[in-house]
């Protein structure tokens, strides 16, 4: 199996190092091909330098602009698949994967087409890092020894944190394609993972395959009495592209009540949980944006 890991970058040098680092280390890896999104912090410079290192080949694949999260993981899944890989291994360049990881999600090929480790908090790892619904139900889980309980024969099926240290097959990306790239972040990896689900794909996170990311405490904010949450970010731009993305996500793979749902959840947290009424005004424009099929409004928040 030619095996590619495909790691999105973008002025994040010291992180990057460690994730390479951790990756030089991986025999099971062919190639580590770094997508740098424009980075102007010597990235550019570091991966020439990073060429004919120990271990795996590594190339870097520069963008001329950032192209965020989700122009990353499309471009630098297109070339893996030019490059002949099997498998790609995906991941952003804020996490590393605990030794071993890569050896365990292996003995699962040929069972699943999008599959992936648990995802943990760097530094807690019986924690979740992103909490996680599971299937057959509204249950939402922060531990890791709920995600073990929920397991059959190592797999919890159906679910699976994409774009963190997830494999995809090249027969699945030729049956559905690259994410959509004019996504920017937020949104893109769980478009990609329905968009895998209507093609249906065999999905599944393996319980005893680690990858350690930083904990996002906002993530999974409680509000109506924790009787749900709301993915609350400080970032304009995340919250931004959040609003858009996942409004033009609900309306494509769920309907309209899982939109209005959704605006319902928005404007209650920012008027009645954490109020901050521009955020209500800006999520506005963003869903209306995404149901015009307007994806260029984040600009205005880049820095």
């Amino acid at each position: 199996m030619d095996v590619v890991a495909v790691v999105v970058t973008y002025n994040r040098l010291p992180l990057l190092q460690r994730l390479v680092a951790a990756l030089r280390e991986v025999p099971e890896l062919s190639r580590i091909l770094v997508v740098d999104n424009a980075s102007t912090d010597g990235t550019g410079a570091w991966l020439e330098a990073a060429v004919g290192g120990p271990g795996p080949v590594i190339e870097g694949h520069r963008l001329s602009v950032n192209t965020g999260g989700a122009g990353g993981f499309a471009a630098g899944l297109a070339r893996a698949c030019d490059l002949g890989a099997d498998l790609v291994w995906l991941m952003d360049d804020d996490g590393v994967p605990a030794p071993g990881c890569l050896p365990r999600l292996l003995e699962r090929r040929g069972e699943l087409d999008l599959w992936g480790p648990a995802v943990v908090a760097e530094g807690d790892p019986d924690r979740l890092c992103f909490p996680i619904r599971l299937p057959g139900g509204t249950r939402v889980v922060h531990g890791m020894h709920e995600v073990e309980a929920a397991a059959d024969d190592g797999l919890v099926r159906g679910v699976v944190i994409p774009f963190n240290g997830v494999l995809v097959t090249r027969d699945l990306v030729e049956r559905i394609g690259v994410p959509r790239a004019e996504f920017f972040i937020w949104g893109d990896d769980v478009e990609y993972l329905w968009r895998a689900e209507r093609a249906g794909a065999r999905i599944a996170t393996v319980v005893d395959a680690r990858f350690a990311h930083p904990a996002t405490d906002d993530l999974g904010t409680p509000m109506l009495r924790g009787r749900t949450t709301y993915n609350h970010t400080p970032s304009e731009l995340k919250h931004y592209c959040m609003a858009r993305n996942n409004t033009v996500n609900l309306r494509t793979y769920r309907g309209w009540p899982f939109v209005l749902m959704f605006w319902f959840k928005t404007v209650w947290f920012y008027l009645v949980t954490r109020p901050q009424p521009g955020r209500v005004a800006m999520s506005a424009r963003a869903a209306l944006a995404g149901l015009r099929g307007d994806f260029t409004g984040h600009r205005r928040y880049l820095r």
